[in-house]
């Protein structure tokens, strides 16, 4: 009993030396973590002014629209347009969103990664980050539109073509032989 017993007394001895050497920044990321660096992201405020952005752009995409479209539209087509997006976005839960965002920290951002993010966004050049981005974003998404726009045009028209060629085989595999 006494040659089994050592052993399972040192393995226990050691294995709790161990797990209390770990550091304690690779320890998984709290609730609280994950909230206090949302909160010095100001996750909530950035989010106000992305939703501000995406508005001023869907605002010109509905008045190009309307622009284009004038004759076939009612007259209060921007308008209501206008006012739906915001309705929608306001109402929108985005408190949940963001509350949702806390298991995905969580899975991927220790608590000592999270403490790092958090020192960098609080310094001056991460407050700048945090202040910029919604614009570079409303910016950068801009740019894209026309190429993402033009990449799906192509790429539907490709589309119809192989579908076409496609029913064209097919037919051609039923129709009878004469």
């Amino acid at each position: 009993m006494r040659r089994i017993a050592l052993p399972l007394l040192l393995l226990l001895v050691c294995s709790t030396g161990i797990s209390a050497q770990q550091n304690p920044a690779d320890a998984l990321a709290s609730k609280e973590d994950v909230q206090k660096y949302l909160d010095v992201m100001h996750s909530r405020e950035m989010l106000d002014k992305t939703l501000d952005q995406m508005l001023k752009v869907q605002r010109q995409m509905i008045h190009e629209q309307y622009l284009k479209d004038k004759n076939k539209l009612p007259a209060d087509f921007e308008e209501r347009m206008n006012s739906f997006l915001e309705e929608t976005l306001k109402s929108f839960p985005w408190q949940q969103v963001l509350d949702s965002m806390v298991p995905v920290y969580q899975k991927h951002f220790s608590k000592g990664d999270l403490q790092a993010l958090s020192d960098f966004y609080s310094s001056p050049v991460g407050q700048k980050v945090i202040r910029e981005l919604p614009a570079i974003s409303a910016e950068a998404m801009q740019e894209m539109m026309p190429l993402m726009q033009k990449q799906m045009a192509e790429m539907t028209g490709r589309l119809q073509k192989q579908i076409a060629q496609m029913t064209k085989e097919a037919g051609a595999k039923i129709s009878p032989k004469s």
